[in-house]
């Protein structure tokens, strides 16, 4: 992928919208070091993103309205700006049925039928079988929530996730019930105990075998079903420990899981996908079998390993679906073997491991203390090391979060203080 960029003034600009996060950050990093003018929407007044060097202008709106449209309308008129981006599934849910209302910027996002085949993990899955990848062994639940045993009843443990997430999570708020992306159920008792909380509204989670391993990221950019850019990924940490997101991953070199990249390839084909998608397994280095947990539609948590690695999906995705260039980067031109840590949530899981190992919800886990403790530090002091947001080249949105989590400290600390006042 070409190293230099246009003069800054020459680029039509970028709304980025979903500032908060690492992604988002990412994101504006990415096109901000080619020299795209960017504008930034982010949910509060502590999105990351707000604090970027990189970010022309930003603006706060919360809700996804009728306001949301005259806003990226506006920003449109008065900066010039002609492409968005964004993050979130639901953002591109909304974006794609107000395309009519938005017709002054071109949305560099994916279609409404493919982003609506990718969040519905069962249609995914019933593409990816006769392609030949494995994926988890499902158990039927009846209507009343009740598995009738059979002889393919489950070996424990197992693990219940939404096969869509957003579609179920109205449901789950209307009735107080906690959204929760994966749970483990280590016995018959506790998977009727998980189902029975879901009667109330009359759906349950997808009941999955375990599959064991770790995280293994497969990102690409296809365009009318030619990768352009392949980059993959192993997720080291997560948090929570037993599955979640990543806090700790490294760049995989692009000739391993070399068969496994070419099904990943034809997976998206076969969903007829468009642009930049992680395709994402539990990779079991003992038996040297993948299972495919999910493909995210949108760009991923671990963006910025990718971004360090130099595998620069936004630029490309701006070069080639916003300015409609021919540029076509090496399909693996990224450097192997870095490594990049989301520091906080990474200190999350470290407590968890050194105080709390009780609530880790997947039991076959074994952690040694003392490694752990002595592997976070030592992370600090190898320079090639990279991280989510803490950057030296654009360091306010660490300085800005971290003042975050300071106030936020505070006021705890301050009501836990006036609370033991009252008491006594």
């Amino acid at each position: 992928m070409a190293r230099t960029a246009a003069p800054k003034e020459s680029l039509p600009g970028v709304i980025v919208l979903g500032i908060d996060s690492q992604i988002g950050l990412s994101i504006l990093r990415d096109l901000g070091r080619a020299g795209v003018p960017l504008f930034g929407i982010g949910r509060s007044t502590s999105a990351v993103g707000l604090h970027s060097r990189y970010l022309s202008k930003g603006y706060v709106h919360q809700n996804r309205d009728e306001a949301l449209v005259a806003l990226l309308n506006r920003i449109a008129e008065e900066q010039g700006a002609r492409f968005v981006i964004t993050v979130s599934e639901g953002d591109i849910l909304f974006l794609n049925q107000q395309r009519a209302a938005l017709s002054a910027l071109k949305l560099l996002i994916p279609s409404l039928e493919n982003i609506k085949t990718v969040i519905d993990k069962a249609a995914v899955y019933a593409l990816a079988e006769p392609l030949g990848i494995a994926i988890p062994r499902q158990f039927a639940v009846a209507a009343d929530g009740r598995m009738p045993v059979t002889p393919a009843a489950p070996d424990f443990p197992v693990v219940l996730k939404w096969a869509d997430p957003a579609e179920v999570q109205p449901a789950l708020r209307a009735h107080k019930l906690p959204f929760k992306k994966a749970e483990y159920c280590h016995d018959q008792a506790e998977l009727e105990a998980a189902l029975t909380r879901y009667r109330p509204i009359g759906q349950y989670p997808m009941v999955q075998a375990y599959c064991p391993g770790h995280g293994l990221g497969q990102m690409i950019y296809l365009e009318q079903g030619q990768p352009l850019l392949c980059f993959q990924h192993q997720r080291l940490h997560e948090w929570p420990p037993e599955g979640g997101y990543s806090t700790l991953c490294k760049s995989l070199p692009p000739d391993q899981h070399q068969a496994l990249m070419d099904k990943s390839v034809q997976l998206l084909r076969a969903i007829g996908w468009e642009g930049s998608a992680m395709v994402e397994y539990r990779f079991d280095p003992n038996t040297q079998q993948a299972a495919l947990m999910e493909v995210n539609g949108r760009f991923w948590g671990s963006l910025p390993l990718a971004y360090h690695a130099e595998a620069r999906f936004p630029w490309l995705l701006y070069q080639r679906m916003g300015l409609g260039q021919t540029v076509a980067p090496s399909i693996s031109a990224y450097r192997p073997g870095v490594r990049c840590k989301f520091l906080l949530p990474d200190l999350k899981r470290l407590l968890r491991i050194l105080f709390q190992q009780g609530q880790i919800q997947d039991k076959t886990l074994r952690f040694n203390r003392v490694r752990e403790l002595f592997a976070f530090i030592a992370f600090f002091f190898n320079p090639r090391h990279r991280y989510y947001v803490m950057s030296l080249v654009d360091p306010g949105p660490w300085v800005a979060d971290a003042g975050v989590l300071i106030r936020r400290g505070l006021r705890i600390s301050t009501s836990k203080k006036r609370k033991t006042k009252k008491r006594r």
